[in-house]
């Protein structure tokens, strides 16, 4: 092993530690590339940094990352769950976990409008957590239930996750759209049969809503609310996914009807003002800072880790797993599971990915199938502790009879139903392969 290569291992403990440590991840990046770099080959390796950077923060599909994240913070201020929930509590009402199911449902729809799981968590977390306590919920199938269902936004279109992936991956933003769209629905669909399943087996953890509370609005007004409450965000969905999925759009143009349609959405619902419009822009200012920093500072990291020939070190350390290609995948699923316990989504992507990202295309890995698994594997670093920020998001606006216990147990069952849904992507890539044939991506 070459003196460069010792270093390159270095950098990696040095990166960790410092991340353990409490330290900023951007600072971190451009901290530990700098130091090993510079011991590496003195200060000409990062004559480059400019030109990466300039390349960085001049790329086009850029745009996107703050118009959608513009569309999902507005969307958040147009308290669109706050009806959906009312209303679906009461039309799922009759069933055993009717309002776990509702609010499963109300996941997809916030995942597929927002994205952001903070703001889903919490929403739901505020307005559903009371109400399912005081109608008899087991709390950690009700904290399980939100936790689980606020991740969703995470690999349903326009999620975060793939915008940053279609990057890393060199593939089309569109294409990766399309792709995630079966294994976003087959996820909600694991979770809601899992509900189902315990209803069944275990009906005193989620009794029903009693029939006078569930009869005291008239049924038809009921479904006049749901058609009122659904159809602006569905509307939304279909015409900013389905003009990037069509190629009717580009990933940029698209958001930017997104995100005036989100405009117009929170204005019907009667909550457009200038507070919420500055709220909005200040918070979108802020996400958008702090993802695009620390892109920047993985350029410098790349570049150290790369001229110390880390790449290389990487290719042996597969080279050495039996199993052949099959063995290499489920090795960096395991490694980004356990990463997940520890570290964020972005720095995962940002770390993990690029390193061996080399060796798959070299073993002619379908690269759309691959960064599905990804996809539905970070999404377990949101709910597995001690780091998983779904669980921090609802602590925060639990109430205090709901112990941190309930929560972790809560989610238990749906970090191994996540798993499980990796298990089939991997078996059955056409799930997630099917949709972008099936348009011609």
């Amino acid at each position: 092993m070459s003196a460069n290569e010792i270093l390159a291992l270095l950098m990696l403990a040095g990166f960790f530690a410092l991340l353990l440590a409490g330290v900023p991840v951007g600072i971190t990046l451009a901290t530990s590339g700098f130091v090993f770099g510079f011991l590496g080959f003195g200060g000409g390796l990062f004559n480059l940094v400019p030109a990466r950077i300039y390349g960085v923060v001049t790329n086009y599909q850029w745009l996107a990352f703050p118009l959608f994240i513009f569309m999902g913070v507005m969307l958040e201020k147009s308290r669109l769950a706050e009806e959906l929930l009312d209303v679906v509590g009461h039309l799922a009402g009759k069933f055993r976990g009717g309002m776990a199911l509702g609010i499963i449902g109300v996941g997809v729809l916030m995942g597929a409008t927002t994205g952001i799981v903070g703001a889903t968590v919490t929403t739901l977390g505020l307005l559903t957590l009371p109400t399912l306590l005081r109608r008899g919920y087991n709390p950690g199938v009700a904290c399980g239930a939100i936790c689980a269902s606020g991740t969703l936004g995470q690999i349903i279109p326009p999620s975060l996750i793939l915008i940053l992936l279609s990057d890393i991956l060199q593939l089309s933003v569109g294409t990766l759209f399309a792709a995630a769209v079966m294994p976003g629905l087959m996820l909600a669909a694991l979770y809601c049969t899992y509900i189902v399943i315990l209803g069944m087996t275990r009906p005193d953890l989620m009794p029903v809503i009693p029939r006078k509370e569930r009869e005291a609005m008239p049924r038809a007004e009921l479904w006049m609310r749901f058609v009122k409450v659904v159809l602006p965000p569905v509307a939304l969905i279909l015409s900013v996914l389905g003009s990037i999925i069509a190629g009717v759009a580009a990933p940029t143009e698209a958001a930017s009807m997104g995100a005036l349609g989100s405009i117009v959405v929170t204005a019907f619902a009667g909550r457009m003002s200038l507070r919420v419009l500055r709220e909005t822009v200040e918070t979108t200012t802020r996400i958008t800072a702090m993802v695009m920093f620390i892109l920047i500072c993985a350029q410098v990291f790349a570049l150290a880790f790369r001229g110390l020939r880390g790449e290389d070190l990487i290719h042996d350390m597969f080279r050495l797993l039996p199993g052949g290609v099959n063995a290499d995948i489920w090795f960096l699923m395991l490694l980004i599971f356990v990463l997940g316990f520890f570290i964020e989504w972005i720095e995962i992507s940002y770390i993990a990915v690029p390193l061996f990202l080399p060796v798959f295309v070299q073993q002619n890995v379908d690269i759309v199938w691959l960064a599905m698994l990804i996809c539905v594997n970070l999404q377990t670093s949101f709910l597995t502790p001690p780091f998983g920020w779904a669980l921090f998001f609802l602590r925060g606006v639990a109430p205090p009879e709901v112990t941190t216990r309930d929560m972790y147990l809560g989610v238990m069952p749906f970090i191994a139903i996540q798993l499980i849904g990796v298990a089939l992507l991997f078996f059955y890539p056409t799930i997630a392969l099917w949709l972008p044939k099936v348009i011609g991506w």
